[in-house]
């Protein structure tokens, strides 16, 4: 399954999803520094160190390790056309068994939101966990007043779900998210609530 292909990529039509490399680090350590504004109010504390060269080797070897173990597959957004890396996409505690289950996480670097490049990015790793990984649900969550990723999840065909009280720390206070799921075989139809 996941764990039996180490190297994980996927092609949209604009688009590269990989996993991230050594080689990353200036264009992922500019992208955040220069969206940090855009960024922390939808994000946990960023550490002291989340800038530097240590903490993101971290995350590569964390990206290779958990795609080995099929636990979670960290992927890069990166634009064919100049090879600029726009964001990244993460599918996270993939659960096998009777949940079958992932959870998606994203962020966009702020020069390149508002484009197409999260929903074309979301569509692949949603086809991706239901057609090769075989998860049945996918979850996604964000804060209640951000219309914008709250429209990304519910075109991407994310229906709401309900409230998480007190779920994660975001920014540095533990908030409320609002919780969607996405499922392979959905009869639910459209859900005007939340």
């Amino acid at each position: 399954m996941l764990g039996a292909k180490r190297k994980v990529r996927l092609e949209t039509e604009r688009l590269t999803l990989r996993l991230p490399a050594h080689s990353d680090f200036r264009a992922w350590s500019s992208l955040r520094s220069q969206s940090e504004a855009f960024l922390r109010p939808w994000e946990p504390t960023w550490a002291s160190d989340h800038l530097s060269r240590k903490a993101f080797t971290n995350r590569v070897y964390w990206a290779q390790r958990s795609v080995s173990n099929g636990t979670a597959m960290p992927l890069f957004v990166v634009r064919r056309s100049d090879q600029a890396l726009v964001g990244a996409i993460t599918l996270d505690h993939i659960k096998r068994g009777p949940a079958q289950s992932g959870i998606t996480g994203y962020w966009m670097g702020e020069p390149f939101a508002r484009q197409g490049y999260m929903r074309e990015a979301i569509e692949a790793v949603v086809h991706h966990a239901f057609t090769v990984l075989d998860l049945s649900r996918i979850e996604a969550g964000c804060l209640p007043e951000n219309a914008p990723s709250r429209r990304l999840l519910e075109q991407c065909g994310y229906k709401y779900e309900g409230v998480a009280q007190s779920y994660l720390q975001i920014n540095g206070r533990w908030r409320n998210h609002v919780l969607y799921a996405n499922l392979r075989h959905d009869r639910r139809g459209k859900t005007d609530v939340g």
